[in-house]
């Protein structure tokens, strides 16, 4: 079973910088998307970046400008580099792989992140 595992989180105060990382345990066969959401307390998860296998990014609204995600293909990983955090940026985030022929998703067990004012 691959497991994904992320590193990275932390506590830093508003305006510092944070990178995280998602690597999977073995190579997984065609990674279509990687993604990174996050969960606040008391509120839904929601996506935050994504990368296609062809290179193509998207992200929130929230983090456009200052969150960029980037991946390694050959290693199965993938990075959220995070800089001007907010406290309003405090949360769980988890990595996301969508793979394989009929492509499933996988995800990691969370690394926090705590923004201080």
């Amino acid at each position: 079973q691959v497991q994904l595992v992320e590193s990275g989180g932390g506590l830093v105060q508003a305006g510092g910088s944070l990178r995280l990382s998602c690597a999977a345990s073995r190579s997984i066969f065609r990674v279509v998307a990687m993604t990174w959401y996050r969960q606040a307390p008391g509120k839904q998860r929601e996506l935050v970046a994504t990368i296609t296998s062809g290179g193509s990014t998207n992200y929130a609204d929230s983090v456009k400008g200052r969150f960029t995600i980037a991946r390694d293909n050959a290693e199965n990983a993938v990075y959220l580099q995070m800089n001007s955090l907010k406290p309003e940026d405090t949360a769980v985030y988890y990595c996301n792989f969508m793979a394989g022929l009929v492509p499933k998703g996988y995800w990691g067990q969370g690394t926090q992140v705590t923004v201080s004012s």
